[in-house]
């Protein structure tokens, strides 16, 4: 709205950067202590949800990530751009590569946020979640996205697998993170 209206004023956005570095942080660790719980035959388990394996829900759940931050390079985050990236990763398949994919998915997302980049954060981009939104806005629905999936990957893990997450997101982590009521 501000180019729009041809306004003279700079929103400080470090609040909800500082905050996004903070909860990406912490979901993404999460996701990546779960992962290495798992084998590599249990991530070959279909989940309940829609049809794909839990290897696939953890790398939708880290791959969201990537491409809402580089979505300021890049101009967007549509199907296309969702679908190649799904491509391709595909070859990463091992817990301890999936976990160290999310730590690079982590160090980028957290150092960007805390780049200070306000231009890059207000680009607007068209994405499949959200329609035109900023880069932060589209962080904060991908977010919620991925905690979202993080909460079935838990009930997965325990229901279906017999396996107690350890160490799993606090309540703290999630925190101020908007995700639906309805787990599944």
């Amino acid at each position: 709205m501000i180019p729009a209206l041809n306004l003279t004023i700079e929103p400080d956005l470090s609040g909800k950067t500082n905050w996004l570095s903070e909860k990406y942080n912490a979901i993404i660790q999460a996701t990546n202590r779960a992962t290495l719980q798992l084998s590599s035959e249990q991530l070959q388990q279909m989940v309940a949800w829609r049809p794909e394996t839990l290897r696939d829900t953890i790398m939708h759940i880290l791959s969201f990530p990537e491409l809402a931050w580089r979505s300021h390079e890049h101009g967007s985050m549509s199907t296309d751009d969702m679908k190649a990236c799904k491509d391709r990763l595909q070859h990463i398949v091992a817990p301890a590569s999936i976990a160290e994919y999310g730590d690079q998915v982590r160090h980028d997302v957290t150092e960007f946020l805390s780049s200070g980049k306000d231009e890059s954060f207000d680009r607007v981009v068209p994405a499949h979640y959200g329609g035109e939104v900023t880069v932060v806005e589209l962080l904060n629905i991908i977010l919620s996205h991925s905690t979202h999936h993080l909460k079935q990957v838990y009930w997965f893990m325990e229901t279906e697998l017999g396996v107690k997450p350890e160490n799993p997101a606090s309540p703290k982590d999630f925190e101020g993170i908007i995700t639906p009521e309805k787990l599944i």
